[in-house]
């Protein structure tokens, strides 16, 4: 049995992800959820993890649970639990798809710093110039991605795989921020991520989370 420990549906980026392609490759899971930057976060979080963050991939019983506590690690094993195919099947897309991932895991840092991920609601925060590039090298990548593979399907590589669960907070950053864009294509993308009926599921937890002041 796979449990995943999350934050905060409205603004836990990283537990997104994962719990992305968990239901877009129909693994079914037990999901913990837990609130946030408050003491019942710090109280609970280590009987998950000796990382102490949110999220949490744990396999298995209590009595030898194998536990991922990264998104992109968890990412990978989910991969191997579906055989493969949580990254596109052709070798040349693969390495791209994980090249797009891994810039994503390991950057834009401006952004995640001035645009924090929030499912609800709307901001207004202008971004500094180190933002407004990481805002475009993110568009360039699904320009590039959507024309070179349009003919595959909607998503950056044809099929969904897991470049598009890493990118989905951000195309959140940009509803929330009210971001321009830089073509029809991107903009496209974007509705197709929002759009997307797993993705929706989460919106509406993350209403009734802001709603319901849970874990204020």
């Amino acid at each position: 049995m796979l449990t995943l420990v999350i934050g905060n549906k409205n603004l836990s980026s990283w537990s997104l992800r994962p719990w992305l392609v968990l239901q877009h490759f129909g693994l079914p899971f037990e999901e913990v959820k837990l609130p946030l930057d408050t003491p019942a976060f710090h109280r609970d979080i280590v009987k998950y993890t000796a990382s102490r963050r949110a999220p949490v991939l744990i396999d298995g019983d209590a009595a030898s649970p194998i536990t991922i506590w990264d998104s992109l690690a968890i990412a990978e094993y989910l991969n191997e639990k579906v055989q493969g195919r949580a990254w596109p099947s052709d070798t040349a897309l693969r390495a791209h798809a994980r090249a797009v991932s891994a810039e994503m895991h390991s950057g834009f840092a401006a952004l995640r710093t001035y645009w924090p991920m929030k499912s609800t609601g709307k901001g207004s925060v202008e971004l500094p110039p180190e933002g407004r590039a990481d805002a475009a090298r993110v568009q360039q990548i699904w320009q590039e991605c959507r024309t070179q593979y349009a003919q595959r399907g909607p998503w950056l590589f044809g099929e969904y795989c897991i470049a598009d669960a890493m990118y989905a907070p951000v195309a959140l950053r940009f509803r929330h921020y009210g971001a321009t864009f830089s073509s029809p294509i991107v903009e496209a993308y974007q509705r197709q991520v929002i759009e997307d009926s797993h993705m929706q599921a989460w919106l509406a937890d993350a209403l009734q989370e802001v709603n319901s002041n849970w874990g204020a």
